[in-house]
C-alpha cells in the first residue's frame, strides 16, 4: 500500500466530530443528522463535506489495522502485534511470527502490559499475551515518506514495564510532523529472564531482549508502511531500557544487523547480570513453587501450566547466601547466555565488540539513587543494602564503598536517616550514572581517532518542590516528563506539577534536542532557538582532555559543564568492581 489512508464513507447527511483525551487515548464519536423537509421547501443548504467513518488503514501482509485519526496531525495505531502471543509451548521460546488474520483489526486502544514481579493475576491491564506495539506517524505520511524513526524500549528493571504505553504523539506533532514514533511491551520477569541450562535445552534465554530484537526487526520490514524510513532508527531506552540499548550494541559480539544508526540512553543500567551457570537456583525455586520440581520434564511442566500459578512464583527472594530481607531490587536480569551476550557488557565494550559507528546520547539525573536506596541509619545498613543488590560484593568491598561516600561529605536529605545519602548515592552511581560515564569512555577510546563527535552526555538537575521536600533531589528518569511532555508519560498526574509552571520552559528545550537528535544523529542542529549548542563529551584545552556534558536546571537554564574530576575517580572506582558487580570481567 502506498499510503496510509482511511476507507469508508458517510452516507447522506451526517458527519462526525471526534474528541481526544489525553493518554490514554480514547475518542467520542457525535452524529449529528441534518433534517430533511418532507415538503417541497427549498432544501437546506448543504451539510460539510462527508468524513470517513473509519480511523487511517495500514496494511502490514499479515493484518490491516484500522487506527485513529488525531486532531494534531496524527495518526495513531495502538495494540498492533509484533508477535505471536507468547502463550503454551512458545513460553520461553525466541518470539514468533505474528498470526495471520483475514478481517480488518482494529488498532484504537492500548493492549495489555506484560505481566511483572508482584503483579496480580488476572489484571485487566496485564496479560501474558503483551507483545503489542504502538505507532504515531504524521497523517500525511506515505510508504515513500522516508522520515527518521523513534523507537523507545520502556524500562522497569527487567521485572515489570513501568513505562509502558507512553503516549507518543506530542513528539511527533512537535518534530513538525517529521518523525515516526514507536513504542511497544516486551516479556519481563520470569516471562521474560528465566534462566537455566533446562531453559537452553528446550527454549531459549533472555527472551525479554529477544522480544526487543524481534521489534527492531519488525521495525525494519513494515516502518514504511507507516512512513518511517527504515534506513534511519533511533533506539532510544530509559532505565532498563537504556540498559537494553547498551546491551544490543554488544548484542552477538557487536554483529551489525543494520536495525539502528543512532543511540540514546536515559539512566543507563546495569544491574548484576550473571552467567546462566549461576542462575541455575532461580529456576529450581520456580520449579518447586508451581509444582514441577519432581517431574524430570521440568520445562515442560512449566509450559503446561496455568499462567496464574507461574505469575505466583513471580517474585523477588534473597539472592543465595543473603537471606536477611528486603529482597533485591531486580530479581531476574539478562544472562550471559553466550549467544545474544557472550559475555559481560563492560568486558565486551572494552574489548570493542559493539556496533560500531553509531552517534551515542546518555546521561542521568543528579539522585539516581534515591528512589531505590535503603533509608540507611548506620554503615551497616548501607553495607547490607548493597550486598543484598549485589551479591558478590565483600566486606571489603562494601568498606571501600563506604570511604568514597561518607556522609559528612553529602548533603542531608529531608525525611531521611543519616546513612541514606550514602546510600542513595553510592547505588546510584554504580548502577546508572557510572555505566553511562564508563560506557561513554569506552566508546571514546575506540573512536576518538576516527569518528569524534558521535558521542553526547547530560546531567539532569531540574530541581522540583515536592521531590525536595520528600528528599528525593532530582530522582531517577525525572527528566523523561520533559522528553515526551507532562501529560503522556502515564495516569494524569503522573508528572509533578512544576512542568505545567515554573519548570515549564524545560519541556519544550529537552524535547528539542532529543527530536534534533531523532533526525540528524545530533542534539544541536534542530535545538530550540536560543538554547545553547550540545557539546560532545570529550573536549580538549589549555589542562588536557576533559570530559563535558550538557547541564539542564531549574527553569529551563542549560549549558555546558565539565565532569568532577572526583566523579570520574568514583565510576573509575566501580569499573574496577565490575567483576564482582558482575557487569564486566576482569582481563
Amino acid at each position: 500500500m502506498a499510503r496510509i489512508k482511511p476507507r469508508g464513507l458517510f452516507s447522506f447527511a451526517f458527519h462526525v466530530s471526534l474528541l481526544f483525551l489525553s493518554s490514554p487515548l480514547s475518542c467520542l464519536a457525535v452524529l449529528i443528522a441534518a433534517c430533511c423537509s418532507e415538503n417541497q421547501q427549498p432544501p437546506a443548504p448543504l451539510p460539510p463535506p462527508p468524513i470517513n467513518r473509519i480511523g487511517p488503514v495500514v496494511d502490514l501482509n499479515y493484518s490491516a489495522y484500522e487506527g485513529l485519526r488525531l486532531p494534531n496531525g496524527v495518526n495513531a495505531f495502538l495494540g498492533l502485534r509484533y508477535a505471536a502471543p507468547p502463550l503454551g509451548q512458545l513460553r520461553w521460546r525466541a518470539p514468533a511470527e505474528p498470526p495471520r488474520t483475514q478481517q480488518l483489526q482494529q488498532a484504537k486502544q492500548f493492549q495489555p502490559v506484560c505481566l511483572g514481579i508482584g503483579t496480580a493475576y488476572p489484571d485487566p491491564g496485564h496479560d501474558e499475551d503483551c507483545l503489542f506495539a504502538n505507532v504515531w506517524a504524521p497523517t500525511d505520511a506515505g510508504r515513500h515518506s522516508k522520515l527518521p524513526v523513534w523507537v523507545f524500549i520502556p524500562g522497569g528493571g527487567y521485572v515489570s514495564l513501568t513505562n509502558a504505553n507512553w503516549n507518543g504523539a506530542e513528539v511527533v506533532e512537535k518534530s513538525g510532523h517529521s518523525i515516526v514514533f514507536v513504542n511497544f511491551n516486551y516479556r519481563v520477569g520470569l516471562w521474560g529472564f528465566l534462566a537455566s541450562e533446562r531453559v537452553r535445552a528446550d527454549g531459549d534465554l533472555n527472551t525479554g531482549l529477544l522480544d526487543q530484537r524481534m521489534l527492531m526487526t519488525w521495525v525494519k520490514t513494515h516502518i514504511a508502511s507507516f512512513g518511517g524510513d527504515p534506513d534511519h532508527v533511533v533506539i532510544h531506552g530509559a532505565s532498563a531500557g537504556a540498559g537494553s540499548v547498551a546491551l544490543h550494541m554488544v548484542a552477538y559480539g557487536g554483529r551489525n544487523d543494520g536495525l539502528f544508526v543512532g543511540a540514546m540512553a536515559e539512566s543507563l543500567f546495569f544491574p548484576a547480570q550473571p552467567f546462566v551457570a549461576e542462575l541455575e537456583y532461580q529456576f529450581d525455586r520456580v520449579a518447586d513453587q508451581t509444582g514441577c520440581s519432581t517431574t524430570t520434564e521440568q520445562i515442560s511442566c512449566l509450559r503446561g501450566q496455568d499462567a496464574a500459578v507461574l505469575q505466583a512464583a513471580n517474585h523477588a527472594q534473597p539472592f543465595p547466601g543473603r537471606s536477611e530481607p528486603p529482597s533485591p531490587l531486580f530479581y531476574f536480569t539478562p544472562c550471559i547466555d553466550g549467544s545474544f551476550l557472550y559475555d559481560l557488557p563492560y568486558r565486551l565494550f572494552r574489548a570493542g565488540r559493539f556496533v560500531r559507528g553509531i552517534p551515542f546520547l546518555s546521561g542521568t539525573t543528579t539522585d539516581e539513587g534515591t528512589v531505590f536506596a535503603t533509608d540507611a541509619s548506620s554503615p551497616a545498613d548501607v553495607a547490607r543494602f548493597l550486598a543484598n543488590n549485589y551479591p558478590r560484593l565483600t566486606p571489603n568491598d562494601t568498606a571501600a564503598v563506604l570511604a568514597r561516600y561518607p556522609p559528612q561529605q553529602l548533603p542531608a536529605l529531608p525525611r531521611h536517616r543519616p546513612w541514606f545519602p550514602t546510600a542513595s548515592r553510592a547505588y546510584g552511581e554504580a548502577t546508572f550514572v557510572c555505566p553511562s560515564v564508563n560506557v561513554l569512555d569506552t566508546l571514546l577510546h575506540h573512536t576518538i581517532t576516527t569518528t569524534p563527535g558521535l558521542l553526547f552526555s547530560y546531567r539532569y538537575d531540574v530541581l522540583d518542590d515536592e521531590n525536595v521536600a520528600a528528599g528525593l533531589g532530582v530522582p531517577h528518569i525525572f527528566e523523561a516528563a520533559a522528553v515526551f511532555g507532562p501529560d503522556n508519560i502515564g495516569p494524569p498526574g503522573a508528572a509533578r506539577a512544576s512542568y505545567r509552571t515554573y519548570n515549564a520552559a524545560v519541556v519544550p528545550l529537552l524535547m528539542a534536542y532529543w527530536l534534533s537528535f531523532v533526525r540528524a544523529l545530533d542534539p544541536s542542529p534542530h535545538r530550540l532557538p536560543g538554547s545553547p549548542a550540545w557539546g560532545p563529551w570529550t573536549t580538549s584545552g589549555g589542562d588536557g582532555e576533559t570530559r563535558s556534558r550538557l547541564l539542564l536546571e531549574t527553569g529551563g537554564r542549560a549549558s555546558m559543564e565539565v565532569v568532577p574530576t572526583d566523579e570520574l575517580d568514583r565510576c573509575a572506582f566501580w569499573l574496577r568492581l565490575g567483576d564482582t558487580l558482575e557487569q564486566k570481567k576482569k582481563r
